[in-house]
C-alpha cells in the first residue's frame, strides 16, 4: 500500500472553462452524463479484454466483466462502477485533469455559443463526457484500482476549479476497475430513480458490449438492464429501427438518429461483420486537419483499435464498426497497418458503403438529399484521391446548378439535359453560392439554357480541374478559355448575338490591350457577355480563376497568371467607349472597367488609391 499523503491539483484551463459550463446548464438534457459514464465503463471493460490477451492473469478469477449502477434515493448518490482495467495515479490525473484530444479550443468556442439540444450532442465528442457528471452533481468521487496492481487511488472533485487524488486502502476499493459515485444535486434527485435510470439507459446504453445490472437500493437484489449482447452478431431481421438507433448513440456520441445503416456480414476469403452509419447531422469533427476515421476494429468481439483506417478519408463521416475472426488477438499496430487481410477489409466495406449510398440515392432520393447536403463535400474529396472509384463517386454526386432551383441534380441528369452542339460539362467555382450564381460569365450559357454546375466547396477546385469526364464529356471551367458557345443555339432561335465585331469595337481591343498590358494577358471580345459589360477569365493553361486564388492563399504560386479581359461588343458602355475620343478619359474608363470585372469576381480593386482618383475624376467630369 502507498504511504503517499492526498495531493491536489487545479484543472487545466479549458477543463474549468468545460467546467463552468456543465455548473452554469449550458445543456438542456442532462441525461446524457449517464450514457457518458457507461460509455467510459465499457471502454475500460474493452481494454481489460485487449490487455488480457497478452496477460490473462489481469483478468483472474473475476471472469465476466460487468458494469453496475447502484442508487441510493435517500442518500443522493448515484455510482457507477465497472470491473475493467482501471486507472493509476497518473492514469488517473491524465484522464480527469486534462482534456488531451487536439482542437479543444475549438470545440470550447463552439459549445460556449450552443444551446439546448445542440449542445448536448457535443458532448463525448471530444473526450470530455466524463465532465459531464458535474451537471447533475455538486462532488464526484472516484476510486480506481488497476488491473494488476496492489495499490487503489480515490480522485474528489466538486467541480469549481481544483481536484485531489489520494490513496485508499484496498478493502474499501474494487478488486478491479473503477467506481464512480455522484452527489446529486437537489434538482437532479430523480437520476437515483430506478424508473429514471433504467429509462435513459434503455434508450441510450442498452446495446453497449458489457452486462448493465441495476441495484436501485442498498441491500436490493440486483437487476438486469443490458445483457451486452453484441448487436451486430444478430440477424438483421431481429434489430428493430428503435435497436439500431440506440446503438448507433452508443457508439457515435452522437443525440441524433441515422440516415442510413449498413449492417452486413462478409464471406468467402475474408469473413467479417460490418455495423456502419451515416449520421443524420455533421459531427463536430467533420473538418478536423488529421481527417481521422471512427470506425472501430474488433477481433472476435474484441476491441482492438479505432485507429486501423478502415475507410477512406473521405468516408470519415461514417460511423460504425468491423468485426472479424480472420486476425489474430494480439495484433499489433504495426502489422494493423500492414495487414493485406485490412486492405481488402476495407476494399469490401468502402464498396459496400458505397453502393448501398447508391441505391439509397434511387430508392429514397430525400434521405440521400440530406445525406448529400451534409457529408457532399467531405465525399467530393474521394474524386481527387480515389481514382479507382472516381466514376462510382461522380455518380454518387449532387450538385446545385443553373437548373436546379433549390433542389440538387446529379450528372446523369445533366447528361440528359445536354444541349444541341454541347461538348462539355460546365461548371464554375467560387466560395459563394449567390455570388457565383450571378457571375457574368453564366450570362451567355443562361441565353443558350446550357446548364452549369455551381461549385462552391473549398473542394471542388482541386477535383473538378482533374476530373477527365462523365460519360464521355471533359469537365470545362466557364472562367478559364474560350466558351466555345457559336454552335450552340439560343433558347429562343435566334442567332447568336454577333458573328464579327465592328471596326470600332477592334480598334477598342487593340487600345485596352496596350492600356491594360500590365495588369491583363489579353483583351478580347467576349460570346459569354450578354448582359454585363465585361468579365474575366482564366488562361486556357494553367489553373482556373478560383484554384488561382487558393493556390496563391495556400503560398503554392509564386507569381499569378494575368486574367483575360473580355469585353460585350453589344453592351451600350462599351459602344459608348469605343467612339469616345478623349484619350485621358479612355485611360480612366479603362482601368475602371478592369476593376469592376474584378468586384464582380469577388475581388477588390488592384490599387484603391487609383481606382478611387479615377473614379473621382468620371464624377466631376460628369457633373460639368
Amino acid at each position: 500500500m502507498s504511504t503517499a499523503t492526498t495531493e491536489n491539483r487545479s484543472f487545466e484551463a479549458d477543463v474549468s472553462r468545460l467546467l463552468h459550463m456543465m455548473v452554469h446548464s449550458v445543456y438542456s438534457d442532462r441525461d446524457v452524463f449517464l450514457r457518458e459514464l457507461i460509455s467510459n465503463a465499457a471502454d475500460a471493460c474493452e481494454k481489460l479484454r485487449y490487455e488480457a490477451i497478452a496477460t490473462p492473469a489481469l483478468i483472474g478469477d473475476e471472469g465476466k466483466l460487468a458494469i453496475t449502477i447502484a442508487a441510493d434515493p435517500e442518500g443522493g448518490t448515484l455510482s457507477i462502477s465497472d470491473n475493467g482495467i482501471g486507472m493509476s495515479r497518473d492514469e488517473m490525473i491524465e484522464a480527469l485533469g486534462t482534456i488531451a484530444r487536439s482542437g479543444t479550443r475549438a470545440f470550447m468556442e463552439q459549445i460556449e455559443a450552443a444551446k439546448g439540444k445542440e449542445g448536448a450532442q457535443l458532448i463525448g465528442q471530444f473526450g470530455v463526457g466524463f465532465y459531464s457528471s458535474f451537471m447533475v452533481a455538486g462532488d464526484v468521487d472516484v476510486v480506481s484500482r488497476r488491473a494488476g496492481s496492489d495499490e487503489a487511488w480515490r480522485w474528489t472533485s466538486d467541480g469549481k476549479g481544483e481536484f485531489s487524488v489520494s490513496p485508499v486502502a484496498l478493502e474499501d476499493a474494487p478488486p478491479r476497475g473503477t467506481r464512480v459515485t455522484l452527489k446529486l444535486l437537489d434538482d437532479a434527485k430523480t437520476y437515483a430513480e430506478r424508473w429514471t435510470l433504467e429509462r435513459i439507459v434503455k434508450a441510450q446504453s442498452g446495446h453497449v458490449p458489457v452486462p448493465i445490472t441495476l441495484v436501485e437500493k442498498p441491500g436490493a437484489e440486483p437487476t438486469s438492464l443490458a445483457d451486452g449482447a453484441a448487436l451486430w452478431t444478430k440477424p438483421k431481421s431481429e434489430i428493430t429501427p428503435a435497436e439500431y438507433t440506440d446503438f448507433y448513440r452508443s457508439l457515435a456520441a452522437q443525440y441524433d438518429e441515422p440516415a442510413a445503416t449498413v449492417h452486413f456480414r462478409a464471406e468467402g476469403r475474408q469473413e467479417y461483420t460490418t455495423l456502419a452509419f451515416i449520421p443524420g447531422s455533421k459531427p463536430f469533427d467533420l473538418f478536423d486537419a488529421e481527417r481521422k476515421g471512427r470506425v472501430k476494429l474488433y477481433v472476435k468481439r474484441i476491441f482492438i483499435t479505432d485507429e486501423a483506417e478502415l475507410l477512406p478519408r473521405y468516408l470519415r463521416f461514417v460511423r460504425g464498426l468491423v468485426d472479424t475472426s480472420d486476425l489474430p488477438l494480439n495484433v499489433s499496430r504495426e502489422m494493423i497497418q500492414e495487414s493485406p487481410l485490412l486492405a481488402a477489409i476495407k476494399k469490401g466495406v468502402t464498396s459496400r458503403i458505397l453502393s448501398d449510398l447508391g441505391k439509397l440515392a434511387e430508392s429514397e432520393p430525400d434521405t440521400f438529399a440530406t445525406i448529400w447536403e451534409n457529408f457532399g463535400a467531405v465525399v467530393k474529396e474521394g474524386l481527387y484521391e480515389d481514382y479507382e472509384r472516381r466514376d462510382q463517386l461522380l455518380g454518387l454526386a449532387r450538385f446545385r446548378t443553373t437548373a436546379s432551383g433549390e433542389g440538387l441534380r446529379s450528372l446523369k441528369d445533366y447528361a440528359g439535359a445536354l444541349k444541341e452542339n454541347q461538348t462539355a460539362i460546365y461548371y464554375i467555382v467560387g466560395d459563394d453560392l449567390a455570388r457565383i450564381s450571378d457571375s457574368p460569365q453564366l450570362e451567355g450559357f443562361r441565353a443558350r439554357g446550357v446548364e452549369v454546375l455551381l461549385l462552391n466547396d473549398h473542394v471542388d477546385s482541386f477535383w473538378a480541374s482533374s476530373a477527365p469526364d462523365f460519360e464521355g464529356k471533359p469537365f470545362k471551367s466557364i472562367t478559364q478559355g474560350a466558351a466555345d458557345l457559336g454552335l450552340i443555339p439560343l433558347v429562343n432561335g435566334d442567332a447568336p448575338p454577333f458573328a464579327e465585331t465592328s471596326p470600332q469595337v477592334d480598334a477598342l481591343v487593340e487600345a485596352l490591350k496596350q492600356i491594360l498590358a500590365a495588369d491583363v494577358a489579353d483583351v478580347r471580345a467576349s460570346d459569354r457577355l450578354t448582359d454585363s459589360a465585361v468579365c474575366l477569365v482564366a488562361p486556357d493553361k494553367g489553373p482556373d480563376r478560383q484554384f488561382e486564388k487558393l493556390l496563391s492563399a495556400a503560398g503554392r504560386l509564386d507569381s499569378p497568371a494575368k486574367p483575360i479581359l473580355e469585353i460585350n461588343p453589344h453592351h451600350s458602355l462599351v459602344a459608348r467607349l469605343a467612339a469616345l475620343e478623349d484619350d485621358a478619359m479612355r485611360d480612366d474608363l479603362a482601368h475602371l472597367l478592369l476593376d469592376e470585372a474584378r468586384i464582380l469576381d469577388g475581388e477588390r480593386p488592384s490599387h484603391a488609391k487609383s481606382f478611387s482618383e479615377r473614379l473621382a475624376r468620371l464624377i466631376a467630369k460628369a457633373l460639368a
